[in-house]
């Protein structure tokens, strides 16, 4: 069992920035991909970035590509989005996920491949 718990979400201004964490239980957090979705009101989750568990390989959503970073700390367990120049579009509620597998250079997008999820952290982004 893996638990996940994010946090770093808030109320920004369009152009800002904002670091999302995600602290993972478990010692084989190094063998997981991790993912981050977002789900705004009345929409579908949806894929942001994903890291494979090595962290050599990592993949965006196009609407982020340039604007948000996703890394992982293997040693302290820890995945994080760093979210700059954001936009009212990006407010929702985002959520970590993890999945585990054997290739460590696996990137995976789809929501349901994903085995632990956590909570969520609220972002908007309004004047």
């Amino acid at each position: 069992q893996v638990q996940l718990v994010e946090s770093g979400g808030g109320l920004v201004q369009p152009g800002g920035s904002l670091r999302l964490s995600c602290a993972a239980s478990g010692r084989t957090f190094s063998s997981y991909v991790m993912g981050w979705f977002r789900q705004a009101p009345g929409k579908e989750r949806e894929f942001v970035a994903a890291i494979s568990s090595s962290g050599d390989s990592t993949y965006y959503t196009d609407s982020v590509k340039g604007r948000f970073t996703i890394s992982r700390d293997n040693a302290k367990n820890t995945v994080y989005l760093q979210m700059n120049t954001l936009k009212p579009e990006d407010t929702a509620v985002y959520y970590c996920a993890a999945l585990n597998h054997f290739s460590a250079n696996t990137i995976v997008v789809a929501p349901y491949e994903y085995d632990y999820w956590g909570q969520g952290t609220q972002v908007t982004v309004s004047s």
